[in-house]
């Protein structure tokens, strides 16, 4: 793969036509960490992951765990100083209840290109700690949602497991990867849900994508995390 000696300041420019030169070409756009890259890992191993048979186990396994919390509404202790956590009722659902199911495009959607675009631009406007020690990086993929297996994300992150995700997602709901630094993933969204119910299903998804922000740090009850999934044309996630 090909990867920038540092930071392109013409960026935004480049992006747009490195997206529609994709399918000509075969790579991927990303911005990544140098030392975020590792040994890749084969998509054989993408392609092995049965995601509604992983997710309906996973999902079984972390209702177990967290079924005691979910229903005592005591506050769990905190340090001397600080506000209790918020109680967090956990997903409404007792079984796994399924995918989300897929966004249909619309005359008024953007295009997964001008949403990753869009998103690019709100990552250097808002000076992301970070974002300036990336490079640009051109991975040979058929699709985006594989270049985090390719270019092997050093984070602690379960691979397989989330390129399948971003596979599911790049086909639902126009989801493309932007941009990796430190431990943290930021993709863009053409077509998020619209409607609370199909945010539940898809808030569950990123719970069980194993991401620390979403599960423990900061602990954002899972209705309140839903509910900002609504209309929102990205999503970041991030790994210890």
């Amino acid at each position: 793969m090909w990867v920038s000696d540092e930071f392109p300041q013409n960026v935004q420019q480049l992006w747009p036509r490195l997206l529609s030169d994709q399918s000509e070409h075969g790579l991927v756009p990303l911005l990544c960490w140098p030392d975020a890259m590792g040994r890749p890992v084969s998509l054989e191993h993408v392609d092995a992951v049965r995601l509604e048979e992983v997710l309906a186990a996973d999902f079984a396994e972390y209702r177990r765990r967290r079924l005691p919390f979910w229903t005592d509404p005591t506050p769990a202790p905190v340090p001397e100083g600080s506000e209790p956590w918020p109680h967090d009722p956990g997903p409404p659902f007792e079984q796994w209840p399924g995918l989300a199911p897929q966004m249909p495009a619309t005359s008024a959607a953007p295009t997964p290109d001008e949403a990753a675009a869009s998103l690019l631009t709100w990552l250097i406007e808002t000076g992301q700690f970070g974002l300036d020690e990336c490079r640009l990086v051109l991975v040979p993929a058929d699709r985006g949602s594989d270049a985090l297996a390719l270019i092997g994300w050093s984070a602690e992150a379960p691979l397989p497991l989330l390129c399948a995700l971003l596979r599911s997602w790049e086909d639902r709901f126009g989801a493309q990867i932007v941009a990796v630094f430190r431990s943290e993933l930021h993709v863009s969204v053409a077509r998020p849900p619209v409607e609370a119910h199909h945010a539940n299903l898809l808030a569950l998804e990123h719970v069980l994508s194993t991401a620390d922000n979403i599960v423990d740090d900061p602990p954002t009850p899972f209705p309140e995390y839903a509910t900002d999934l609504v209309n929102q044309a990205s999503w970041s996630f991030w790994w210890d």
